[in-house]
């Protein structure tokens, strides 16, 4: 069972406020992020507790791609506390995902 957070304008704010959160922009006609998406849905697993993993459907929410100036999709942006830490743009591993993480918690 996936523990990924659907995330919209109403509450990224009080997501990404605390702690590390992991933040999948994608859509739904894209291919890499239909490749992706197995691999959040696993670190969700894995982080379950530990982190925040969620997902931003770039076409429901624009304001939020807007927000933060998304070009490519997927793009997953790392939050420590709120503050936007680092991004990555393109399908990656999972080891390279959780690496990441394991860096910031």
């Amino acid at each position: 069972m996936s523990k990924v957070i659907n995330l919209t304008n109403d509450n990224i704010e009080e997501t990404i406020k605390s702690g590390v959160s992991l933040v999948d922009v994608w859509a739904p006609w894209c291919g890499p992020c239909r490749m992706v998406a197995p691999v959040i849905d696993e670190i969700s697993e894995d982080f379950d507790g530990k982190a925040n993993i969620c997902k931003v459907n770039s076409d429901e929410e624009q304001d939020i791609a807007v927000k933060y100036g998304i070009r490519s999709i997927p793009t997953i942006m790392f939050f420590k506390d709120g503050e936007l830490v680092d991004t990555v743009v393109g399908a990656q591993s999972k080891e390279f995902f959780a690496q990441k993480l394991n860096d910031l918690i």
